[in-house]
């Protein structure tokens, strides 16, 4: 089987209209060329529902804090209405696709992620990743759609960061007998890495962490680029950071070692 690409995207990328459109027209394209795995996040809806419900998001370096109510929020948006969301759309084009959570025959399992300044309640860390359920999926020519929402060692679900779950997937099936390697890449909603105003085309570790410290790189871009430091430090071959233009020309940050 050729070498899968991981592909994370995140909630503007989900939103219904031109956004939902651009992304599927993408994704398209790119399962037309190879297997790809989606791993999707969600914070857009969620802060909606949140609101809407009149709970107070809260972050911590770019990972949302989930109390129970913020859990079950969590759940309803990201492993039901944007997971089904995507599934539909895709389908809808003739994509084989199918929508599923880390939850689902085991897919994510992990435990409580431990902060050292900050209680973050249900928000998990993966600590094993049943890659066989991608093989088989992907064998069947099937697209799995995939939600972070995650098996925690309590036989409950655990809140997960999309671009933590989308680096323990491509780690998993880099390793995997039948793959050769796995790329992975963190879509959002700007080129890349930017450094005032200018992208980075390549991104080695000791800038990287220089450009956090600084607070060049921050918020959501956070998790990206140190998803994409663990990746690099555990085997996964290619990583870029990019949008759907760079998605589509083969542009973006590299990240490499």
């Amino acid at each position: 089987m050729q070498e899968p690409v991981i592909v994370k995207v995140g909630g503007a990328e989900l939103q219904e209209g031109d956004a939902i459109d651009s992304l599927v027209n993408a994704l398209v394209a790119l399962i037309a060329t190879r297997p790809v795995i989606v791993v999707h996040g969600g914070g857009s809806d969620i802060a909606m529902l949140q609101q809407r419900l009149g709970l107070e998001p809260c972050f911590v370096e770019g990972l949302r804090v989930t109390d129970e109510e913020s859990l079950w929020v969590a759940e309803m948006v990201l492993s039901g209405s944007v997971n089904k969301r995507l599934t539909a759309r895709l389908v809808s084009r003739g994509i084989r696709a199918i929508g599923l959570s880390g939850v689902d025959v085991g897919l994510l399992q992990g435990d409580c992620l431990q902060h050292p300044t900050h209680d973050l309640g249900r928000v998990g860390e993966i600590t094993q990743v049943n890659e066989r359920v991608l093989v088989d999926l992907l064998s069947l020519d099937l697209t799995p759609i995939v939600s972070p929402i995650t098996l925690g060692c309590d036989g409950r679900p655990l809140n997960v960061n999309a671009d933590h779950a989308a680096l323990a997937i491509a780690v998993a099936m880099g390793s995997a007998a039948t793959m050769r390697g796995a790329e992975l890449v963190f879509l959002t909603d700007v080129c890349g890495v930017l450094c005032e105003g200018d992208l980075v085309e390549t991104l080695q570790p000791h800038e990287a962490n220089r450009l956090i410290e600084e607070g060049v790189v921050s918020g959501g871009m956070i998790p990206k680029v140190r998803s994409a430091l663990g990746a690099i430090q555990r085997g996964v071959s290619s990583i870029r950071i990019t949008n759907l233009d760079g998605l589509a020309s083969g542009s973006g940050t590299r990240v490499l070692a």
